[in-house]
């Protein structure tokens, strides 16, 4: 592992001396291929940095231990010594998870579907409970949120919304987001106080540019019509909204949000580039061993990952197992505890099967 790390270093020293090049400077295409490749190692040589640091440091104090004789001097190095195995184990830990391959998707923005499943009004209402959880998250981490298609109910829910969440690392933190959420709870149409159970489903897409994925125009069947609103109200008086049709495929996807038709096809391609990545990935995946699918497969939208008790004031995570009383914060968008500890599981589910 150190091996790789000293030319990791030497990797990023020599990104340095290219990026302060003039001549390098000037043609901006090698300059930014350079940037990204050094900022893609930067943490891993400031922790490697650290360690070799740590290292030194302990042992200079292992040093004075063999060679001091005053007592009191000696009780403070062998706490020094202490402290410093512990910060070396520390680093080590932390370099081991550096080292994981990277998913590239991870920097990505993501499409985030949220759809109301099993359970009617009630559903589409906790639909609409979970879009606004996922948008005050974003908020706190400075994300930028837009809808690019949303069919409501007409009690307040939705019956499918669609967002293009983008920022920095957006992937990395929200796919585990993917799957089944199941709310049980009391719902406000409810006269005998019976909880009630309902489901929603959320898709986790990254983000992807045409360069990414190339889509045959001739594949496509795009057609356009007048966009509505609940219950069949007109929304505005012009065919704006465009159902985008991949037929080799079969998939299909419609955007209404926009009055101009324009835009309405420009999402409406977005979703579908996603929508075909995301399946290329999927298919790849399955072609993999199934140990390996357990590490990566965390995309798998007909299992149930996770309930919100409302009664409780209880989430649990069914695939770490953690229970947290704390739903109400969560519904206000207070997710860190629960993605830091969804991250840390699969790094160390990682971990051990590099092992192995």
């Amino acid at each position: 592992m150190f091996q790789k790390l000293e030319a990791i270093e030497k990797r990023f020293d020599e990104l340095s001396g290219l990026m302060s090049d003039p001549e390098i400077i000037a043609q901006q295409t090698e300059f930014q291929k350079y940037a990204r490749e050094h900022a893609d190692i930067a943490d891993i040589v400031d922790e490697y940095r650290k360690w070799k640091k740590n290292s030194q440091e302990l042992e200079d104090n292992q040093q004075l231990i063999a060679e001091e004789k005053d007592p009191e001097m000696l009780a403070l190095a062998r706490q020094e010594v202490e402290a410093l195995k512990e910060a070396k184990n520390h680093h080590e830990e932390a370099l081991k998870v550096l080292l994981l391959p990277k998913d590239p998707r991870d920097e990505k923005s993501v499409i985030m579907e949220i759809r109301a499943g099993t359970g009617g009004d009630e559903a589409g209402l906790f639909a609409a409970d979970l879009y606004r959880m996922y948008t005050r998250y974003a908020d706190e981490m400075k994300w930028k949120v837009e809808i690019l298609d949303s069919h409501p109910t007409g009690v307040g829910g939705f019956k499918e919304v669609v967002l293009n969440i983008r920022g920095k690392a957006v992937y990395s933190k929200l796919k585990y987001e993917a799957g089944t959420h199941r709310v049980q709870r009391v719902p406000a149409t409810e006269t005998q106080g019976r909880i009630h159970t309902s489901a929603v489903t959320v898709a986790i897409l990254p983000e992807v540019e045409e360069v990414d994925i190339k889509i045959n125009p001739a594949d496509l069947k795009i057609d356009v019509f007048r966009s509505s609103g609940p219950g069949g109200q007109s929304v505005n008086t012009t065919d704006s909204a465009v159902r985008i049709t991949h037929v080799p495929s079969g998939i299909v996807v419609s955007c209404q949000d926009e009055k101009s038709q324009h835009k309405n096809k420009e999402r409406a391609m977005k979703v579908l580039r996603a929508r075909l990545y995301d399946e290329e990935q999927s298919k790849q995946q399955e072609a993999q061993a199934a140990d390996r699918r357990q590490q990566v497969g965390t995309g798998d939208r007909s299992g149930r990952i996770r309930t919100y008790n409302f009664p409780q004031e209880r989430v649990t995570d069914h695939r770490i197992g953690l229970t947290l009383h704390k739903l109400t914060q969560m519904m206000a968008g207070e997710l860190t505890e629960l993605i830091d500890a969804l991250i840390l599981h699969y790094q160390t589910e990682a971990l051990k099967q590099q092992k192995n």
